[in-house]
């Protein structure tokens, strides 16, 4: 009996206690309403929670009229909530599909916490699992992408993954109970749907029991990850450090191109350029890959550096403290990397303080012609990421100092100099430096 073999998989799969409350994600479709009728078979105190995604014109209207209608036979609470969905895809620069499910868990993650739920239920079923399979397979995936979908995902619980789609509808037909069906899954315009309405059908003409084979498959894969997931944990650790991947120690491992694609797959770069990232390794320095997740990864000499995006770091980490102070005999210039000692009478405008770009140039401390603070980095031999952070201090459009390497030649103390100016950097932000 379906009720029976989903109460049997809620128990293995520990996604629930025998009793208690539980938020529904109801969209009206016949895998969601069975998962309320069942769940309210089992026992469980049910609240519904409906996402109006104003996609589908009269027809999201109407799904949302319909669970407002079934809620209210069954007395069960509701919550629905409407969302512009393309105006939020069009801001995040996401599909439609991902913008949806965006706004479906986060929305799933505050009404759970505000109504101290502890789950959220959603009617994935054994169907849609076989859908991901093949669709992670078809993109390009690691092992984990051939598991099909968890039974659980932090609060959000899976009770249908052990039940096909036609069992559900034969279960409501029994009952005699409605529900919606979305013309969106009608068409193959998306890919999840060409291979549901397309590829399934042709793979169960060569195997009618594909589905069940590749369920197996998916299960038994889900315990060889364990055994994989220990070992790429400690390769990550023999191979990792604060600023990235130790190429030397990477390309020593047993399986590089797959330890380098556990590490970077989880940051949002594609499977085909991680393979272009592996093949520049042996390269030179200076390349850069871009992840979908604001994540960079840069070939430097021996380091492949994985640094985050953040728009937000260009207000600089440091105070610029100034101290004027007439020349003395005994005056001695201070020697630490923090501080800068300049001739004040030089100093011609207000100093500001800036990230240098490319085509800066100015006269280093103790040379005659102009140099570019790009080549004066590389000479450093500053990586990629630790250039992007190099501050600059500037009087109108002269560079006074490479904030922590080197003043302007022009700026220097001589023998004419009477007043004396110091700069002197104080950190404002802890974890810079």
């Amino acid at each position: 009996m379906l009720v029976n073999r989903v109460a049997t998989y809620i128990q293995k799969e520990d996604l629930l206690p025998e009793q208690g409350k539980v938020l529904i994600a109801l969209s009206g479709g016949a895998d969601s309403v069975a998962l309320l009728h069942i769940l309210m078979n089992l026992g469980y105190t049910c609240e519904a929670a409906h996402c109006n995604f104003t996609l589908r014109g009269e027809e999201s209207d109407r799904d949302e009229a319909f669970v407002r209608a079934l809620c209210n036979t069954l007395d069960i609470p509701l919550y629905v909530k409407r969302f512009d969905t393309k105006n939020y895809a069009s801001e995040k620069q996401l599909s439609i599909e991902m913008a949806a499910r965006e706004l479906r868990y986060d929305w799933f993650a505050s009404l759970r916490q505000q109504l101290s739920i502890p789950v959220t239920a959603v009617a994935h079923h054994r169907d849609d699992s076989v859908e991901t399979l093949l669709l992670n397979l078809i993109r390009g995936t690691g092992l984990h992408g051939l598991r099909g979908i968890p039974a659980r995902n932090g609060t959000i619980i899976r009770p249908l993954l052990c039940t096909p789609r036609e069992e559900l509808i034969a279960y409501l037909d029994r009952l005699g109970q409605p529900y919606v069906t979305d013309s969106s899954n009608l068409t193959d315009r998306y890919t999840r749907n060409k291979i549901r309405l397309n590829l399934l059908p042709l793979l169960r003409e060569i195997n009618p029991g594909v589905d069940k084979s590749l369920i197996h498959t998916s299960d038994y894969l889900r315990q060889v990850s364990l055994i994989y997931d220990q070992a790429i944990e400690k390769a990550k650790e023999r191979v990792q450090t604060e600023e990235g991947i130790r190429i030397g120690a990477l390309l020593q491992e047993t399986a590089p191109e797959a330890l380098l694609f556990e590490i970077l797959y989880p940051l949002g770069f594609a499977p085909e350029q991680i393979r272009t990232v592996f093949r520049s390794l042996p390269g030179q320095p200076g390349r850069q890959f871009i992840g979908s997740r604001g994540w960079r990864a840069i070939k430097d000499r021996e380091m492949l550096l994985l640094v985050k995006t953040d728009t937000d770091k260009e207000v600089a980490p440091f105070r610029l403290v100034t101290e004027t102070l007439f020349r003395t005999p005994d005056f001695v210039i201070p020697r630490e990397k923090h501080i800068a000692c300049i001739d004040a009478d030089k100093i011609r405008a207000s100093l500001e303080i800036r990230k240098w770009q490319p085509g800066d140039k100015f006269v280093p401390l103790g040379m005659k012609g102009k140099k570019r603070i790009s080549d004066f980095l590389t000479d450093l031999k500053y990586s990629l990421p630790r250039k992007e952070q190099q501050w600059l201090v500037c009087c109108g459009d002269q560079i006074v100092w490479v904030v922590g390497e080197r003043i302007d030649e022009r700026f220097r103390i001589d023998e004419k100099t009477e007043r004396v100016m110091l700069l002197s950097i104080e950190r404002t932000d802890p974890n810079e430096g």
